[in-house]
């Protein structure tokens, strides 16, 4: 049977050799081992990820997929059907809670431009008049929005994005897009990112995408006058991770 390194899987397959090491460790991938010890795939490996890839996509977690890869190596797809079905099913009332969060966040987003949009433009120094405290979000006061997932829950996701290929190619030329020209400042565990009020929507919008692929970062939104500022959080073993798509 053909063998490959692990370089030629993660070519074959589109899935970084980073990751082809995580799914290791996870239980969800096979490696031989050559005589000098170097991590040895056999064909049926880029099928198996082909398959991980597409449950991934589906949402579920690694846990759930290692129980599904058994169903789906030893069962009938009758079974597979069987275990798939009421998986997807809780997959996709999340997605629509998720939907209905982001719908209302949008509209607050909207409300706020609406308002800054009616502000006059003044050369003294904000007050009262300035019209600041009307409007459906208070330009000014920081206000929390969390996006997706509640705080500190990235802390115990896989380091691992259902990404590969084209797909991260374009997500991390989206990031760098929304991004660019922000202001940068690292803290512990994370990055600080200031950028213009005109962004929110779209980095909003981004940020809930890169979470449904990569749940182990934690996003936060917060509001202040005419810029919003965006923080991103990730546990220690994706730090290369967030400093590759924010840095």
């Amino acid at each position: 049977m053909a063998t490959m390194w692990i370089s030629q899987l993660a070519e074959r397959s589109g899935v970084p050799a980073t990751t082809l090491r995580f799914y290791e460790d996870a239980g969800l991938l096979t490696a031989g081992r050559s005589p000098a010890g170097y991590r040895m795939y056999g064909e049926d490996a880029v099928t198996r990820l082909a398959f991980i890839g597409s449950a991934k996509h589906l949402g579920l977690p690694l846990a759930e997929i290692w129980e599904l890869l058994g169903v789906w190596e030893d069962g009938a797809c009758a079974d597979v059907k069987a275990d798939l079905r009421p998986r997807i099913a809780a997959r996709l009332a999340e997605a629509e809670h998720r939907l209905a969060e982001l719908s209302a966040f949008t509209d607050s987003l909207h409300g706020v431009l609406r308002n800054l949009d009616t502000l006059p433009d003044r050369a003294v120094p904000c007050d009262a008049e300035c019209g600041f405290p009307d409007g459906p979000l208070p330009a000014g006061t920081p206000v929390d929005a969390p996006v997706d997932t509640p705080v500190d829950t990235h802390a115990d996701q896989p380091i691992a994005c259902s990404l590969t290929g084209e797909g991260m190619t374009d997500r991390v030329a989206a990031w760098r897009t929304v991004t660019e020209g922000a202001a940068r400042t690292p803290f512990p565990g994370g990055l600080r990112l200031a950028l213009p009020a005109g962004r929110a929507a779209a980095v909003a919008e981004l940020a809930a995408a890169e979470q449904r692929c990569c749940p182990f970062f934690d996003f936060r939104l917060r509001f202040a006058g005419e810029m919003i500022e965006l923080e991103v959080r990730a546990p220690a073993d994706a730090a290369p991770l967030l400093t590759d798509l924010f840095s």
